[in-house]
């Protein structure tokens, strides 16, 4: 029973770093009715602010404080996700109002390679650290109810805590906000929404902006466990079957997707994996958001896309 809980939390804590990144997904669709495939690349440039500039503000300033290294290199990269979010409003969503759904995915890959090219032009192609100072050892738990207790990485434990704040306060801002419910409006029909008096401008740029904020932060996270480089993109590709399976335009979809494919994966990998040879930890998740495009396509919680348009 201790080694099923251990491999338990340790599927909670993942799904919960799933759901943040989902989220940034879930944010843009929701606002602008769109699929954005730049989530992956704002999480590396986010992350590339944060780490290089915790290396280079210390060496300016001339200061050595871990702590306000961080916290500095995070204020600062969270005002340019600001301007890239400004940018992305001014440059490109401006002139594709009312436009179709693919004219704007396109433009999203536009937004993609742009970031990523830019990300290395100015911070580097190497492999950067990000230490926000967490702690790498595992602790043990429930010692007394179990014999040698449960296994848990306090990296992982504390990452989790963080990722659990943002999505709170995120379902709280999109449900007892006027900005949020302004952006639910929004996402459901863009003329409708301007017609009542709704900038539709400026909330575009409010939720970009929320977005490369969760992107930073995820970011950050990702990047403190597996240090910051070009393949961080990838972490998107894990955020894919959560938003399939929760549903693309619900927070709590994002959350409980999140937590569902962390858990299932885990839990295959321990119990199914020695029967199959192992591996299924890497294809779990994308089997399970087959099945529901195959029997549920909304997910569990979201709206059926024919019922938007």
């Amino acid at each position: 029973m201790g080694f099923f809980l251990e491999t338990l939390f340790g599927g909670l804590m993942a799904g919960m770093l799933y759901s943040l990144v989902a989220l940034g997904f879930v944010l843009i669709f929701k606002a602008s009715g769109v699929f954005n495939f730049a989530q992956g690349a704002m999480v590396l440039f986010a992350a590339l602010a944060m780490a290089r500039f915790s290396e280079w503000l210390p060496r300016w300033l001339g200061f050595e404080s871990l702590l306000l290294a961080n916290l500095l290199a995070f204020a600062v990269a969270a005002l340019l996700m600001f301007a890239v979010a400004w940018l992305v409003e001014a440059l490109v969503l401006r002139h594709l109002v009312n436009q179709e759904g693919a004219t704007l995915l396109m433009a999203t890959l536009g937004i993609t390679y742009f970031l990523d090219g830019a990300g290395q032009t100015i911070f580097g192609s190497d492999i950067y650290q990000i230490n926000i100072g967490m702690p790498k050892d595992p602790i043990f738990i429930l010692e007394g109810m179990f014999e040698g207790g449960i296994l848990l990485n306090q990296e992982d434990l504390i990452a989790a805590g963080i990722a659990a704040l943002l999505v709170a306060a995120l379902s709280l801002f999109f449900q007892k906000t006027a900005t949020g419910r302004a952006l639910r409006a929004v996402a459901d029909d863009h003329q409708a929404a301007q017609s009542i008096g709704i900038p539709l401008n400026r909330i575009w740029v409010i939720v970009w902006c929320v977005a490369g904020v969760v992107a930073l932060v995820a970011g950050m996270i990702w990047g403190s466990k597996l240090g910051v480089q070009f393949s961080l993109t990838t972490v998107a590709l894990r955020a894919l079957p959560v938003i399939i399976l929760g549903g693309l335009t619900s927070v709590p979809g994002a959350i409980v997707g999140g937590l569902i494919i962390g858990v299932g994966e885990k839990l295959s990998e321990v119990y199914l994996g020695p029967l199959v040879g192992g591996g299924i930890e890497i294809w779990f998740a994308y089997v399970l958001a087959l099945v529901f495009l195959l029997f549920r396509p909304q997910g569990l919680f979201g709206e059926k896309i024919i019922d938007r348009v």
